[in-house]
C-alpha cells in the first residue's frame, strides 16, 4: 500500500453516507435566479463607476448567473416532473400487482365476496 493510501484512510469515512434531502428545488432554484437578476439590475445603473475602476465583471457576473439559472430551472422543473412521473409508475404497478394476487387468489379486487361464498 503506499503512503498516500494510508494516510487518506485515516480521513476516510467508515459509514455510508446519509440519503440525499429532498426538498423545494423548483422552487429554490426559481428563487436563487430572481436573486442573480435583481442583482444584475441593481448594479446596472453604476455600470460607470464600474468601468472606471476595470470592475464591469461585477455588473456581467449577475447577469451570467440569471442566465445559467434559466437552464437550471428548465432543468430540475423535467426532473421533477420525471420523478412524478415515476413514482406514480410505481404505483400503478403495484395496484396492478394487488389487484392481479387478488384476482389470482379468486377474489374480488374491490374486496367483495361473490354469492356462493356467502351461502357456504
Amino acid at each position: 500500500m503506499s503512503p498516500y493510501t494510508e494516510r487518506m484512510e485515516k480521513w476516510t469515512q467508515k459509514h455510508e453516507a446519509p440519503d440525499p434531502l429532498e426538498g423545494p428545488v423548483v422552487a429554490t432554484v426559481v428563487g436563487g435566479t430572481i436573486l442573480w437578476f435583481v442583482l444584475f439590475l441593481a448594479q446596472l445603473p453604476f455600470y460607470g463607476w464600474f468601468a472606471d475602476r476595470g470592475h464591469t465583471w461585477w455588473v456581467w457576473t449577475p447577469l451570467a448567473g440569471a442566465g445559467l439559472g434559466l437552464i437550471g430551472i428548465w432543468y430540475v422543473r423535467g426532473r421533477d416532473a420525471a420523478l412524478k412521473r415515476h413514482a406514480a409508475r410505481a404505483e400503478a404497478k403495484d395496484t396492478a400487482g394487488a389487484e392481479a394476487a387478488d384476482s389470482a387468489l379468486g377474489g374480488d379486487p374491490a374486496g367483495r365476496t361473490s354469492r356462493s361464498d356467502r351461502t357456504a
